[in-house]
């Protein structure tokens, strides 16, 4: 601690100093009014020792209110002689953090180190627990405005169900509690004039308010391009990315956004789509039990917002009657318990025994379970990353 004692008494004064700077602190003891304020320009203090009676009552009255101002932050701990106790009143309402009593025999010198650590560490808990309310109420805010731009609703055109959701990441703390980070996941669908369906999974890197306006980017740009002309998928991905390469919004300090944005063709019963860095469709035949990642084997693309250059390719596959297709964010496979990495991730092998276990269920409910079981394969710990799920169903 760095710490400023204004003190009235020469010799209590030398074995404060000899005290208190015994260990890493560092101390400047000031007898006299003007020292002491030489001294608080001078330097930032984490807490000030101040007597009451330096060197009387109206001068350590002014001198305490004028740096309580200044510094509002720094802790003042009173000493008061036994006779000064009916001013400590004064002091503790002006601001004062804490007090000792200066006795006869000195020996409250001996406590002078204890009640100064124990008086800053209560000051700094306080104030890293207001920050973290705020930071507390700055996620909920970031939260609140991602979730303003998942859709309300989903379409289900004749034949087919379809049903979404997204969980944001999750820590684990102290005694055994989880909370909840705003995150960088994203999903859509919606509707096209001739009935088919634009469906989309995101996830941009990080958690917090840059991984949410890079989200939002996503959104706002993938509406935009998609107005001024409706290109196959692998011409409107290639489109974007050239975007978000100029903006630079996303990549900065080595950010970027992987997608899997495809176009269900419901009358003919196509999926037309594009990856950029993000984890293949994986389609279920549920009569068979039969499993297919989609396009599995082939190279990836990079993710959206690294090169303004990349190319990216539609793929187009015919989906089976009676099967069901999932698109997710990686934050579902990855799943893991916390320090037990050598376990593995939940996998795509347990998301594929989930689905088959759940295929007799509806569609929603085996939703539900997708989330409940990597959740679970955590013990509890929650998933570290953000998860979105979207299940498509054809009847």
């Amino acid at each position: 601690m760095r710490i400023l004692v204004g003190w009235d008494d020469p010799q209590q004064a030398e074995l404060l100093q000899l005290y208190l700077a015994a260990g890493d602190n560092e101390v400047f003891i000031g007898q006299s009014v003007n020292e002491l304020q030489q001294a608080q320009n001078s330097e930032t203090w984490d807490i000030l020792l101040l007597s009451a009676s330096l060197p009387d009552d109206a001068s350590a009255k002014q001198f305490f209110s004028q740096f309580h101002e200044a510094f509002p932050e720094c802790p003042i701990v009173g000493a008061f002689k036994s006779e000064e106790v009916y001013r400590i009143a004064h002091f503790v309402t002006g601001g004062m953090r804490s007090f000792m009593i200066r006795d006869d025999a000195d020996d409250f010198l001996f406590l002078v180190q204890l009640i100064l650590e124990n008086t800053f560490d209560g000051v700094r808990a306080e104030q890293e627990k207001i920050l973290a309310d705020k930071l507390r109420d700055e996620i909920g805010s970031v939260y609140k405005l991602q979730q303003s731009v998942l859709p309300q609703q989903i379409p289900n055109p004749p034949g087919y169900e379809i049903c979404a959701r997204y969980e944001p990441a999750q820590i684990q703390v102290q005694g055994g509690k989880t909370v909840t980070l705003a995150g960088g996941d994203y999903y859509d669908c919606f509707s096209l004039p001739d009935g088919s369906l634009v469906m989309l999974v995101g996830d941009a890197t990080g958690h917090g308010m840059k991984a949410c306006m890079s989200i939002m980017t996503l959104h706002t740009l993938v509406r935009l391009v998609f107005k001024n002309k409706q290109h196959k998928p692998g011409a409107f991905v290639t489109e974007l990315n050239r975007i978000l390469c100029e903006e630079k919004m996303v990549s900065d300090h080595g950010g970027f956004i992987t997608l899997l944005y495809g176009v269900l063709n419901p009358k003919r019963n196509v999926f037309q789509w594009a990856s950029a860095g993000h984890p293949y469709p994986l389609l279920q035949e549920l009569g068979s039990g039969k499993f297919s990642e989609l396009a599995a084997g082939e190279a990836g693309n990079m993710p959206l917002g690294m090169m303004e250059d990349s190319k990216y390719k539609t793929r187009k596959h015919k989906i089976p009657a009676n099967s069901r297709l999932l698109l997710y964010s990686d934050g579902l496979v990855e799943a893991f318990p916390d320090g037990a990495k050598e376990e593995g991730e939940f996998g795509l092998e347990r998301v594929q025994q989930v689905l088959e276990k759940s295929a007799k269920l509806p569609l929603q409910q085996a939703l539900e379970s997708l989330f409940t079981s990597s959740d679970e394969y955590t013990q509890g710990a929650g998933r570290h990353d953000d998860t979105s799920i979207m299940l498509i169903e054809k009847s």
